[in-house]
Order: structure tokens, then C-alpha cells, then sequence
């Protein structure tokens, strides 16, 4: 038996899928009157956490892990390329990221804003190659683990695929 989910809850969340690419659950910002809003990092394992600045506030910088970067350079090569002149470009074959964030209201009568980070891959090959080799960390969990407990009830069903990569290419 699971516990009740709760807006504090900072376990790590299933990415939602789509064709060529993933979103996946990275912050939950709670806002309480006047004062600078409160930020829960959530635990996944495909991006490193992101930092928090001071006191108040989070570095809303989306990045791979370490691992998950060596897997897509030594796959689509680095995400900077230089032409022959030297000046650098971006390499049209890595993935794009951007952040997507939606409003979330509990039974408890919190409400937060959950933010993600929305990751579009260029083809449909790559992006199933990396599904496939992440599969377990795209699910929240780890190589022998069970799955995540912390986020049971997901916004959809198990298997549906988001619509939401189209918008985030069109956005890069």
C-alpha cells in the first residue's frame, strides 16, 4: 500500500512520453502570499538536479547527467560543432529542451506549479535508441530497483503518448 501523494512528495515521477521525445517532472514550486516562493527538487535520473541560488530561488538550467551525456555524444556527437571557419553551431541532431510549467492543485488545498523539462529528440531513431537504452531511468527508477512510489497517481494513463514534442521543436 502507497502512502497518500503530497505536495512535498519529492520522490521521482515516471517521464510522460511521446514520439520523439519526454517530459519529465523537475520542480514543484510552492507560492504562499508575499513571501519568495519554496522549491521542491524532485529526485529522477536522467537530469542533474537543478541548483538552488541562495536562499530563495532555483537555476532553472536543464542539463543531462554525466552518463546520459557520454551516451548521446558518443550516439549523435557533441551538442556544439565548429565549422571549418571555427565559429561554433549548435549540432542539429541534439536533442532540444525547454521548460514547460502547469498548475497543480491538491486535495489538500495546496497549490503548486510543477515544472518540467520537456526533451525533443531531432528523429525518431534516436530518440528510440535512447528509450531504450534509459528505459529504467525514464520510469524513475534505478537497474534492480521497484518503480516510484512517491507520485502513484499519474496525470494519465500508463502508456499514453504526450503531443508535446512538436511544440518544442517549433520553440528551439
Amino acid at each position: 500500500m502507497t502512502a497518500p501523494l503530497q505536495p512535498t512528495a519529492i520522490h521521482a515521477v515516471p517521464a510522460e512520453l511521446c514520439d520523439c521525445g519526454f517530459r519529465l517532472l523537475m520542480i514543484r514550486q510552492f507560492n504562499v502570499g508575499a513571501v519568495p516562493p519554496a522549491f521542491a527538487i524532485i529526485d529522477q535520473r536522467i537530469m542533474r538536479m537543478p541548483q538552488r541560488l541562495g536562499r530563495h530561488g532555483v537555476s532553472f538550467a536543464a542539463t543531462f547527467l554525466p552518463e546520459v551525456m557520454s551516451w548521446l555524444i558518443d550516439h549523435l556527437g557533441r551538442p556544439s560543432l565548429q565549422e571549418e571557419s571555427g565559429r561554433s553551431y549548435r549540432n542539429p541532431r541534439w536533442p532540444v529542451v525547454c521548460w514547460h510549467d502547469q498548475e497543480r492543485y491538491w486535495p489538500s488545498g495546496a497549490v503548486t506549479v510543477e515544472w518540467f523539462a520537456e526533451v525533443a529528440f531531432q528523429d525518431h531513431a534516436s530518440w528510440m535508441a535512447f528509450r531504450t537504452h534509459w528505459h529504467q531511468s525514464l520510469m524513475g527508477t534505478t537497474h534492480g530497483a521497484s518503480p516510484c512510489q512517491g507520485e502513484a497517481n499519474r496525470l494519465d494513463d500508463e502508456g499514453s503518448e504526450k503531443e508535446f514534442a512538436d511544440d518544442a521543436l517549433q520553440q528551439a
